[in-house]
C-alpha cells in the first residue's frame, strides 16, 4: 500500500480550539508538511471545518487522535491520496 500524501477532511469542532490552534496541532506530526483549516459552518457552539492536510507520509491513527483530543471528530475522508516512496535515482553523466 502506498503512503498518504494528501487528506480532506470534513471536521466539525467546538469554537475552541480555533483553526489556527488546530492546524499548528495537526502541522507537528511528524509526515505533515502543510494544513490548510478552512470554516465551511459556523453554528451556536461549532463550526465545521475543511482540512486539508499535505505530507510525505501522513499517519492516518496519529491525526485522527490529534483530533478527537481536540475535542473534535471528523464527519468523513473525502478525498485521500496515497504514492509510492520513490527512491532517487543517481544521473550518470558520461566524459
Amino acid at each position: 500500500m502506498g503512503q498518504i500524501k494528501r487528506l480532506v477532511l470534513d471536521v466539525l469542532k467546538p469554537l475552541n480550539p480555533t483553526i489556527l490552534s488546530l492546524a499548528e496541532i495537526l502541522a507537528s506530526a511528524k509526515g505533515i508538511n502543510t494544513v490548510t483549516c478552512t470554516i465551511e459552518e459556523v453554528d451556536r457552539e461549532t463550526e465545521t471545518v475543511k482540512v486539508i492536510i499535505e505530507g510525505n507520509d501522513i499517519v492516518f491513527a496519529s491525526v485522527e487522535k490529534m483530533i478527537i483530543d481536540s475535542g473534535s471528530v471528523i464527519r468523513s475522508i473525502d478525498s485521500v491520496t496515497l504514492g509510492k516512496k520513490h527512491h532517487e535515482e543517481k544521473q550518470v553523466v558520461n566524459k
